[in-house]
Order: structure tokens, then sequence, then C-alpha cells
């Protein structure tokens, strides 16, 4: 039924959820499996969060942050082998997280987008929005969310 899988990933216990879910999903319908993280940028604006930095220590923390997002799409990547999947992963820098899952799996030329649910109710989901319901409001392909 499926061809490429996209699995979207921020490494909390429920994106590690959704990726065994997404790596069992692949190995069922002998699909491909493209896992995805989304590094986000450091902020340059006092009003977007921003400590005013050198240069060199912004980019020694974005540094150490795609570092990490590689340590976990290697991990995935090991366990999705370990099954049998083939998997491609990809870091992509960005602030805009949904736009970022929806691209890649346009690219990918994905079938489907697998993510987790945060959850976040009441005000706090008003306040912080939802990237899980953006990518579902805005993708053209299914997308499975996992709770």
């Amino acid at each position: 039924m499926f061809k490429r899988i996209l699995v979207a990933t921020d490494g909390s216990t429920l994106s590690k959820k959704a990726v065994a879910s997404a790596i069992s999903l692949a190995a069922q319908h002998d699909a491909d499996l493209v896992a995805l993280t989304v590094v986000p940028r450091y902020p340059t604006t006092y009003f977007d969060g921003a400590l005013t930095l050198a240069h060199e220590d912004v980019a020694r923390i974005e540094k150490q942050w795609a570092e990490k997002a590689q340590g976990m799409l290697d991990a995935i990547s090991t366990r999705a082998t370990a099954a049998g999947v083939r998997i491609k992963t990809a870091a992509i820098p960005s602030d805009r997280v949904a736009d970022a899952v929806i691209a890649a799996a346009k690219k990918h030329k994905c079938d489907l987008i697998v993510m987790a649910s945060h959850g976040r109710k009441g005000i706090k989901r008003l306040l912080l929005g939802s990237e899980t319901q953006h990518v579902l409001t805005h993708s053209a392909l299914p997308v499975l969310v996992l709770r």
C-alpha cells in the first residue's frame, strides 16, 4: 500500500513511539523509510529570544544541534536496518517545522507522513500551536498521527 514513508521526529518520547510504528509499518509494506528531523536555527533577534552572541558562538551552537540531530537519525537508521527496512535520513535546518516536513515528503516522493501528536490542550495549544496540526491541514499526503 505504501512505497515510501516519511517519519518526522524531534527525539521526544512520543516521537520515538512514532518512529517505532513507522519502522514496523515500513517493514510490513516493504516500503522505504525517510527519517526526518528539523534542526532549529539560532534566534537572530531579541524578539525571537536571541541572546547577543558572537557569530562564532552561534555557529558552534548550531553545529552542536546538528550533531545531536544526526546522532538521533543514526540511531533510527540502525533500528530500521536491523528490521530490514531501507532508510534515508535527513536533518533540515529550519524554523518552520511543518513546512520543512511537507517539503521533505514532497522531495522524497513519500506517500505517507507519520508523526506524533504532542497532545497540547487548551491555552497551551492556542498559544504554542501545533506543528502536527499544520501538517494535517496543509499536506496533500495522508498523515498518520500517533499518540
